[in-house]
């Protein structure tokens, strides 16, 4: 391998590091506790070095840190090719409960960060666009308009769910009960 080959797997590998020691510490700590500072200790590189990765510095990282959790969420969202399409809803819902119940401090990144990443709009990452695409898939719709404002309404229940959850403000025993009330109100006829 060329010398700068090695170097661009190095540099790529470094960021890699940079972004997954960013969500260790915001999930151990909180987001306060992630700083330019106490990133490039834990890295091992000095904060010039972590500047010359992300020149925006914190904003930048937070940033990386949401499209790779929106990475992550539809990972866990995907249908495996052995699912029953009648379990489709029911597994979305539970898979995406799951993952902000599992990643809460890279799910409030998701949801809250002020970050660059734009949503709705034509420079929204297509990894965002295909997680949003599989909740219009799964809720469906009579037209693209339809499909649309079914998936906003079901993010936008998943997220108020999985924050009152987060804040223990639902009983953790009702969430199959409640997961199943989700899922018929978008098979209701």
């Amino acid at each position: 391998m060329a010398r700068s080959a090695q170097d661009a797997d190095r540099f790529r590998e470094r960021e890699v590091r940079i972004v997954a020691t960013a969500r260790e510490i915001a999930e151990r700590e909180g987001w306060a506790a992630v700083t330019v500072r106490r990133l490039s200790d834990a890295v091992g590189v000095s904060q010039p070095i972590l500047y010359r990765h992300f020149a925006g510095g914190r904003d930048e990282i937070v940033a990386r840190v949401v499209i790779q959790g929106y990475a992550d969420l539809a990972d866990a969202m995907r249908p495996s090719g052995r699912d029953d399409p009648a379990d489709a809803l029911p597994r979305l819902i539970a898979s995406y409960l799951a993952f902000a119940r599992a990643h809460p401090a890279v799910y409030e990144a998701m949801s809250t960060a002020r970050t660059s990443v734009a949503f709705a709009a034509s420079d929204t990452p297509a990894v965002l666009r295909e997680g949003f695409g599989m909740l219009e898939q799964t809720v469906g719709g009579v037209d693209a308009r339809d499909r649309t404002v079914r998936a906003e309404l079901l993010w936008s229940l998943l997220h108020g769910t999985s924050q009152l959850a987060a804040h223990d403000r639902l009983d953790p025993r009702l969430d199959a009960v409640r997961e199943g009330a989700i899922a018929e109100l978008f098979t209701r006829a």
